[in-house]
């Protein structure tokens, strides 16, 4: 695995309403989630447009959601924002810094923590069209053009951070430094070349 470093810039918790998480000096991590989270639950059920019929009992791979100032930082400038897009304005728990690329951290990625928390990458995180809205109607652009509900799902592909689970329970504070730990498939279950 390839091992790269990186910091918490910030971290948020407490009920995702229309304002958005608040920012805390540390969140505390159990195996089910994040305490406090409204998300902290082993189980969840499918929306419409997720993999399963909506109403659908599954595991949840959504316990906590991240993402990056350096994403953040290109999202802003692609929508020509007359302030920084926010991790609290996407509504995440974590916002890290030093990662590039941070929305394609393959599946079974590991981000590790000084607590020994430790965090899997289950999957990209897709901007939605009700966060495009809520975009829209809080934030001017530099240039005075009003920005569309589509207009952040479209500058945020690719780019809207990671969801994941807890698989090992720890506190992550602001100013952690992070190990990141890339997954790769072990050679033991590569295929050989014909």
């Amino acid at each position: 695995m390839q091992k790269l470093k990186c910091r918490v810039k910030s971290v948020y918790a407490g009920p995702a309403d229309d304002a958005g998480h608040s920012a805390s000096a540390c969140i505390e991590f159990a195996l089910d989630g994040i305490v406090g989270s409204p998300h902290r639950r082993y189980l969840r059920r499918t929306w419409q447009g997720d993999k399963q019929p909506q109403g659908t009992v599954r595991r949840n791979e959504r316990q906590w959601s991240a993402v990056s100032m350096e994403e953040l930082a290109e999202i802003t400038e692609a929508l020509d924002l007359d302030r920084p897009l926010s991790a609290t304005t996407l509504k995440a728990n974590l916002c890290l810094e030093g990662v590039g690329n941070f929305s394609r951290l393959p599946k079974g990625t590991i981000l590790r923590f000084p607590s020994g928390a430790e965090l899997i990458v289950e999957e990209y995180n897709p901007p939605c069209f009700d966060m495009g809205k809520a975009i829209a109607a809080d934030y001017e652009t530099r240039s005075g053009k009003p920005l569309a509900d589509t207009d952040f799902p479209k500058a945020a592909k690719l780019m809207r951070g990671v969801v994941g689970v807890v698989d090992v329970a720890g506190t992550v504070s602001a100013g952690d430094e992070v190990t990141v730990e890339i997954y790769a498939t072990p050679p033991w279950l590569a295929r050989p070349a014909d």
